[in-house]
């Protein structure tokens, strides 16, 4: 099951934490995150799983940034989630998916206990100006049902801004 507006509200300060936050951004069943006004992109036009790969950082104007197809940007959440108790997941807002951006290629997925901003894997289907602070996804909690273990050591856990693949890792052991 998935909590309702109300309740993610009831429970922030307890068992969610989404900082800064904002009333306004409250949805009936789920919390608008916003992008915050930095990019990145890799710096090779092929990358390699194996080996880390180098990317550039941009900043997104306050008069906005044209974004190209057929590239992907990082970005991340202006807003730092955690939460011990449910599974956070994350989706576009239909508003930007129809505008042909795709907010994320395949990470929506979150782990229970994951702590830390999101970082956003943009597409853009055709070219399209965006702006930094804009309401770009949602966040939303489901429950879990059973025993399980909260994550905390992941490769992204605890992250402070735009985090590129770390797949690289997965190699070395």
């Amino acid at each position: 099951m998935i909590l309702s507006g109300l309740e993610i509200a009831k429970r922030m300060g307890k068992d969610i934490d989404i900082v800064p936050y904002n009333e306004d951004q409250l949805n009936p069943n789920s919390y608008n995150l916003r992008l915050h006004d930095e990019l990145m992109v890799y710096d090779n036009e092929v990358l390699d799983m194996k080996v880390e790969n180098k990317a550039s950082k941009l900043v997104i104007p306050p008069t906005g940034l044209k974004l190209e197809p057929n590239k992907l940007y990082l970005g991340r959440t202006i807003e730092h989630t955690r939460t011990d108790s449910f599974v956070p997941m994350l989706e576009g807002r239909s508003s930007i998916g129809r505008l042909g951006m795709f907010v994320h290629v395949t990470a929506g997925f979150g782990d229970v206990g994951f702590n830390g901003f999101w970082t956003l894997e943009i597409f853009v289907v055709q070219p399209l100006v965006i702006y930094p602070e804009v309401e770009i996804c949602q966040i939303y909690y489901h429950h879990l049902n059973g025993e399980y273990d909260i994550y905390q050591s992941g490769k992204y856990q605890n992250n402070e801004g735009i985090q590129a693949s770390k797949l690289y890792l997965d190699f070395e052991n």
